[in-house]
């Protein structure tokens, strides 16, 4: 069986960046992946502000008079441009206005005294106090967001800020999803004796689309050769990604990995992790390729295709620690690892498993982690219930107390 970080290499490096971008207007862009750095065009903010309500002054006036009485010579609202300061006296200034020339320093109003035409500075300033320079965020010319970048909120707001108001993104990872198992039923229907509602088909919908996917649902395919086969052929010729659920292990109805087989190329794994033991990654040849042999075939011509187990937290898992990954490395993503903690476990598992245990935890009030506890592949409670995953080594009993690496759903389904 392949190690888990063998297995996740191998899967990103043969993942390159799809080709096609367009431009879109930015407010459309949330969690799209950018095709070309953003560079701003101006300083950010474009002029001296004031970051409080109260005065602009000079600070030699201060000094030069000796007291502290100004006269106001006049407003400044944010928005307005301001006269040049005249010499002895104060601005009244709001948050966010722009610093009059020849001010150096803002007194904020709870440091003053107003009356009348008149201001006592109750307060000795430096100068550039309370005064937000001039290309303080951003300089004219700086990269403000890398090619690569998936889009935030926050960082649709910092593109809008430098007046970005469309963006160039690569288009979309188009992913075709099929289902197979003839005891699966979908919701609403009658459930027949031997059957299962089918779970899978809405948990990676959820995540394929919260990850920007253009997605193609062919459902539930009958647990037949010829039909894997064939939707098969049918999902390569659109797609950049086949992923199916179930079928992928080697018993006599698991016909996924001879259809793939025949259709394409397939490296079978069997990976040392639990849960999520039977995983498999190959490629579906394009009609423009049928007849040759899978050695002939070159990667332009393929549609990439992974095979997940069907177990609900199987397929939940390895969508998680393989398909995301691979997927926002085929939509340009530059970084795709997710940040792990280091937290207490405030439990004990004395039973060490050869493979690599993903575990269903969560945070508890004190900081530490409680564990589920039914960690079996079946119970999809599990990962309702639970924060994250603690990525546990093989061979590696847990004991109260020690830190381990904890992986929240947080940084996994974003």
């Amino acid at each position: 069986m392949l190690a888990t970080a063998e297995a996740l290499a191998t899967l990103l490096s043969a993942a390159s960046p799809i080709a096609g971008t367009e431009s879109i207007p930015t407010l459309e862009a949330l969690n799209r992946v950018l095709a070309a750095d953003v560079t701003s065009p101006l300083d950010v903010p474009p002029m001296n502000t004031s970051s409080m309500d109260g005065y602009a002054i000079r600070t030699v006036d201060l000094a030069a008079q000796g007291n502290s009485r100004l006269p106001v010579s006049q407003r400044i609202p944010a928005g307005h441009a301001p006269e040049p300061l005249k010499p002895g006296t104060a601005a009244r200034i709001f948050t966010g206005a722009t610093v009059p020339p020849g001010a150096d320093a803002i007194v904020m109003q709870e440091q003053t005294e107003a009356a009348g035409a008149d201001v006592t500075i109750l307060h000795s300033p430096q100068p550039g106090e309370w005064i937000t320079a001039q290309g303080a965020d951003i300089r004219s010319g700086s990269v403000i967001l890398p090619a690569g970048t998936r889009l935030t909120p926050q960082a649709l707001g910092l593109a809008a800020s430098v007046g970005c108001a469309e963006l160039a993104v690569r288009r979309r990872v188009k992913v075709a999803v099929f289902f197979t198992g003839d005891e699966l039923t979908m919701p609403g229907e009658p459930l027949k004796p031997g059957a299962i509602y089918n779970s899978n088909r809405f948990t990676l919908r959820g995540l394929l689309e919260k990850l920007g996917c253009e997605v193609t649902d062919y459902g539930i395919v009958a647990d037949k050769l010829d039909a894997t086969r064939a939707t098969l052929r049918e999902a390569a010729e659109a797609h950049d990604l086949i992923l199916t659920c179930g079928g992928v292990s080697v018993g006599e109805e698991d016909h996924v990995k001879p259809a793939v087989e025949a259709e394409g190329r397939l490296a079978m794994w069997q990976i040392a992790m639990k849960p999520g033991k039977p995983l498999a990654f190959g490629a579906v040849r394009r009609a423009a390729q049928r007849g040759q042999a899978a050695s002939e075939s070159s990667v332009s011509a393929e549609t990439f295709f992974i095979g997940l187990p069907g177990n609900p937290v199987s397929s939940f898992a390895t969508f998680l620690l393989f398909v995301r990954p691979f997927i926002l490395s085929l939509a340009g993503v530059q970084t795709v690892a997710p940040r792990a903690l280091s937290l207490r476990a405030d439990f004990t598992q004395s039973k060490a498993d050869r493979r690599n245990e993903f575990l269903r935890a969560r945070i508890n009030p004190a900081g530490g982690l409680d564990l589920f506890p039914n960690q079996s592949s079946a119970v999809l409670t599990s990962t309702v219930w639970g924060d994250g995953l603690i990525d546990n080594p093989p061979n590696h009993a847990i004991s109260a107390g020690e830190t381990v690496r904890f992986i929240p759903f947080s940084e996994l389904l974003n």
